[in-house]
């Protein structure tokens, strides 16, 4: 384990979940230290979206405990553990403009209204969404409802971001910028994230720490070395692939 994952704040034991018949994963074993971020990588099918789930507190697992900062929360609710979870699809209310949208979690604890205020402005600054502040979301581009459900998350603080895929429905450029923006904002919250994509440089990007989840296994890797070496991770073969296409050789088969 590398020295940023060192410290165990977020650690799932023994996870396994199964629908009907068909497991999703067993034995799950997953450490995260806090205030980084663990990409997790595997195919479309294989468990991600459920793992962030239970994680989540919005679905139970069949065995296993999840503990946060040392105590057991495998019973407990999201609220309770600190965490938010973000699809990819940014579901935003659309009766409520883009201002409101940010604040909604911060109303639902009835803080004051002027220190709401001062974060939703903060974090509209961050978002480089000022001047959108008061536009309801069908007038808005993907990127920047995206934006708006990224910004609602954290506007929270959440001790736990739990983030599915969230940029993949984005244009090439939107995702880059919302990946650059995602690290910065994490950062600034100490934020600790789990973040599961298929994309091999989106992981690469994002993480501190790295896994793959695949055929009902989880596999944690020591560190970034570790993850590319590994050719299980596809990173040697999507390497090889543009090096063959640079120097114009015809991909090589798998």
């Amino acid at each position: 384990m590398t020295k940023a994952l060192a410290h165990r704040w977020l650690s799932v034991h023994g996870l396994s979940k199964t629908y009907g018949d068909t497991p999703v994963f067993a034995g799950l074993d997953l450490n995260l230290a806090r205030g980084q971020t663990l990409a997790i990588i595997g195919p479309s099918g294989c468990g991600k979206t459920t793992l962030l789930r239970i994680l989540a507190g919005l679905a139970r697992a069949d065995s296993g405990c999840v503990q946060i900062d040392d105590k057991d929360v495998t019973e407990a609710t999201p609220q309770a553990r600190g965490a938010v979870y973000l699809y990819q699809e940014p579901l935003l209310f659309p009766h409520l403009d883009v201002f409101e949208n940010i604040a909604f979690g911060l109303r639902l604890r009835a803080l004051p209204r002027a220190r709401i205020n001062t974060e939703v402005e903060t974090m509209l600054v961050a978002l480089e969404l000022t001047q959108l502040a008061r536009r309801r979301p069908e007038s808005l581009s993907g990127g920047q409802r995206q934006r708006v459900a990224f910004g609602r998350a954290l506007a929270i603080k959440p001790a736990l971001l739990l983030l599915d895929e969230p940029f993949s429905n984005l244009d090439p450029q939107t995702r880059a910028n919302m990946q650059q923006l995602c690290k910065r904002l994490t950062r600034q919250h100490h934020s600790s994230v789990v973040f599961v994509t298929h994309d091999l440089k989106e992981a690469l990007i994002m993480g501190d720490g790295f896994g793959r989840l695949s055929q009902g296994r989880y596999h944690a890797y020591q560190d970034r070395a570790a993850f590319c070496a590994d050719a299980a991770s596809g990173v040697q073969a999507e390497l090889a692939f543009w090096r063959d296409g640079a120097a114009g050789r015809p991909p090589r088969e798998s």
